[in-house]
């Protein structure tokens, strides 16, 4: 179980972090939308790509598999503020509430 979490938990944020560090349109549209320049969106990209990489570490080292866990979940915290401040629609907030989800799933079956 805690394999199939990781895995779908580094897929996902290797997916969004890519987005945004190659500041795909979409991506752009989405940092203009919530008040980030490009390059802060980037930013927020190449943390989530580390946090995938360390998901996928904590295969191997659970204690790094909790800790990049942990901070994806301080970035998604952050995108839930970002979408709140900003009166972003139900159908906007989803994809984050969702990806908490998962990752509050995968550290617990982690613990």
């Amino acid at each position: 179980m805690t394999i199939a979490f990781a895995v779908l938990v580094a897929l996902i944020f290797i997916a969004l972090g890519t987005a945004k560090l190659l500041a795909l349109p979409m991506a752009r549209e989405l940092a203009t939308h919530s008040g980030f320049s490009v390059s802060a969106y980037r930013g927020i990209g190449a943390l989530e790509l580390a946090g995938a990489a360390g998901v996928l570490a904590g295969l191997a080292l659970p204690l790094l598999g909790g800790l990049a866990g942990a901070g994806l979940l301080l970035l998604l915290a952050g995108a839930l503020i970002t979408h709140l401040r900003n009166q972003h629609a139900l159908q906007q907030i989803a994809p984050a509430l969702v990806c908490a989800l998962l990752v509050i799933g995968y550290l617990v079956v982690l613990l």
